[in-house]
């Protein structure tokens, strides 16, 4: 049996218990074909995998779900939500930003989230890839299958977690986490169309830490 190493990350075993046995190869092949295709797709191949790779299972105190990545050049980065710092500010980033700042108290001066991987929060999209202008090019497609079993490995996972559902497609991946061990906050999507229904107030940092600190774990910090 080859051994599964997709990721190039130590999700990789864990994962391989819940994929076919020839996951990998079609995944391979999936991304052989769309990078070749004259519309470019994003993040940039070595990037589809970042948030494994910056969040290794056995770091993970935080899973952060979004849909798929931006679809306009330069903004995809692997991570969820997250931006280079110095582009334009995607809505659903400033009202992400906005929250904390309300939430914690202070401005974060950062729109790049790789600060929160490192600490320990899985910023993972449902859908790692997307074609250039085509929102939810690649739903569908590939890759539920392997961040479904991403959620499930991290819901297996002894230590507990918080898993931060934004909007009703991430809180359909609800079913997939034991909620007797971890803690699922849930709440409007940070849209601009749907951000004042329940997102703003909803203080999903604080919340967050709180549990953390309960749990014996380090918090966040949202602002760094």
């Amino acid at each position: 049996m080859v051994a599964f190493h997709l990721t190039g990350s130590s999700w990789d075993p864990k994962l391989a218990a819940f994929l076919p046995a020839d996951y990998q190869n079609e995944a391979e092949r999936f991304l052989d074909r769309t990078y070749k295709e004259a519309v470019p797709t994003y993040p940039l191949r070595n990037r589809v995998f970042a948030a494994y790779q910056e969040t290794p299972i056995e770091q993970v105190k935080v899973v952060l779900i979004g849909q798929d990545p931006y679809h306009q050049p330069g903004q995809a980065q692997g991570l969820s939500f997250s931006v280079p710092d110095g582009m334009k500010t995607p809505p659903s980033l400033r009202n992400i930003l906005k929250e904390v700042a309300d939430d914690e108290g202070q401005t974060r001066s950062h729109q790049d989230l790789s600060s929160w991987a490192k600490q320990g929060v899985l910023l993972l999209n449902a859908v790692l890839t997307v074609k250039e202008g085509q929102a939810n090019a690649h739903q569908g497609q590939i890759w539920e299958r392997l961040t479904d079993a991403t959620i499930q490995v991290a819901s297996a996972d002894p230590r507990p977690k918080v898993f931060i559902l934004w909007g009703s497609f991430a809180q359909k991946k609800a079913k997939l986490i034991d909620q007797s061990r971890h803690l699922i906050i849930q709440s409007p999507h940070p849209s601009p169309l749907s951000a004042y229904r329940g997102f703003f107030g909803s203080k999903p940092f604080s919340r967050t830490n709180q549990f953390l600190k309960k749990a014996s774990l380090s918090p966040i910090n949202w602002l760094e």
